[in-house]
């Protein structure tokens, strides 16, 4: 998983008084929790822009004038109004613990049963995942390119080698919805044509029935 630095420094004060100060000097107040004692710091609120703003997941590398302390982001808060970053927590990872982190879901291919009309929706965009933080993943790919009209993709049908997905085996993840313009499935037809054809078919009459209607 791909990483990103931001800078901070460490508080001295976590006072109502303090925190107020260093909001309206541009600066968002964090707590890294995980470790043996929650670290509390500040950051640059445009510090944040490319782990909040963005689909992507990261871990983060938090340089607190030299001391560099790992993590995930944990929660956030935004003012209600005017959606500006107020606080802050992240969780310390550490290379040989295995962590739990939310992860999305991205899918490849072009589905079957979308290009004969049917829909694509998309029912679980991130999955929660357990792994060690150098085997988490940027993002699950879920492909898509068999799957018919009416089908359904779930978790256990995702590769999972060095990650653990905390998820029921019967979530699913996606699946291709029938419309007014869809049309049946290529494979379905010739399986239809083949089964009436079958039934069509004249039975050829074996010497047992010549024999009985000669009797008769």
């Amino acid at each position: 998983m791909k990483s990103i630095t931001i800078k901070g420094s460490q508080r001295e004060s976590v006072g109502k008084k303090a925190t107020k100060a260093l909001r309206n000097a541009g600066m968002v107040p964090c707590v890294v929790y995980g470790g043996d004692e929650p670290i509390s710091f500040t950051a640059e609120e445009i510090a944040f822009k490319d782990l909040v703003y963005t689909p992507d997941v990261h871990t983060v590398v938090i340089n607190l004038g030299g001391t560099k302390v790992k993590a995930i982001l944990q929660d956030i808060q935004f003012h209600p109004v005017t959606d500006r970053i107020l606080h802050v927590d992240f969780y310390q990872i550490f290379d040989d613990k295995e962590v739990s982190m939310e992860i999305p879901v991205r899918t490849t291919g072009n589905a079957r049963g979308v290009r004969n009309g049917g829909t694509l929706r998309i029912v679980t965009r991130k999955l929660r995942v357990k792994a060690l933080p150098e085997n988490l993943p940027d993002f699950i790919e879920a492909d898509i390119t068999e799957m018919k009209i009416g089908a359904k993709m779930y978790t256990k049908s995702i590769e999972t080698d060095n990650f653990k997905i905390m998820h029921p085996e019967n979530t699913v993840i996606c699946q291709v919805r029938t419309s007014r313009t869809a049309i049946v499935d290529e494979v379905e037809e010739e399986e239809t044509e083949t089964a009436e054809g079958a039934e069509g078919e004249e039975v050829p009459a074996t010497e047992t029935d010549d024999v009985a209607a000669v009797k008769e």
